[in-house]
């Protein structure tokens, strides 16, 4: 059995390094929303400072930030509102299912 390689623990320099956010890039998540979704997020990419703390937090993983502009992937969002209630520039609002943008 081959032992674990030990490496010396330095800090991220950049938060590419930092092990946070989810497991998979958005989209491949088992589970699709049922339908049960109550409020749905907007993003208004005018406010959007690209900080990506709604990426660290999102629990479900639905966040994509590959293409630049930050994008959620409602076929697996929950609804659940961590990403507005923790965006510091409120570029996410939270709308009720079914309504449109205001």
């Amino acid at each position: 059995m081959a032992k674990p390689k030990i490496v010396k623990f330095r800090f991220p320099e950049s938060l590419e390094e930092m092990p946070l956010g989810p497991s998979a890039v958005a989209g491949i998540l088992t589970e699709p929303n049922s339908g049960w979704r109550v409020q749905r997020p907007v993003l208004d990419h005018s406010k959007c400072s690209k900080c990506l703390v709604c990426w660290v937090l999102c629990p479900e993983g639905v966040i994509d930030k590959s293409k630049g502009d930050l994008e959620i992937d409602m076929n697996y969002c929950k609804g659940c509102g961590l990403c507005a209630h923790e965006c510091p520039k409120e570029a996410i609002k939270m709308v009720r299912e079914g309504e449109d943008e205001q």
